[in-house]
């Protein structure tokens, strides 16, 4: 199930900033709302604060400020690296919306 493999994510991404104090750092006075819509299966809505990411809950609607489009297939092909971000967004099976900023924090938590 997707959730799952979001929650596992979630949980690898808050691990890893307790162990590395400098992305601690670099995102202790972020304060994002990520939403991860799936074309083929359920929205959710990630929160990040303080350097840790909340877990997903099924949302959606209201502000967010990071949205992320993609099918279900594809996001596990990118967690498997089968499939690059690249292609992925040029193929346009990935879609950010997002703001230049926010689109290379991304970059930090995926």
């Amino acid at each position: 199930m997707i959730e799952d493999t979001l929650v596992s994510m979630v949980e690898r991404f808050n691990r890893h900033v307790q162990k590395n104090p400098g992305v601690l750092q670099e995102l202790k006075d972020k304060a994002r709302t990520i939403e991860v819509c799936f074309t083929d299966d359920a929205t959710f809505r990630i929160t990040l604060k303080d350097g840790h990411l909340s877990m997903p809950t099924r949302e959606d609607g209201g502000k967010v400020d990071v949205k992320i489009t993609t099918d279900t297939d594809t996001f596990e092909g990118l967690i498997r690296k089968d499939i690059g971000p690249m292609k992925a967004l040029f193929t346009k099976k990935l879609v950010i919306n997002a703001s230049l900023e926010d689109k290379l924090l991304m970059r930090r938590l995926l």
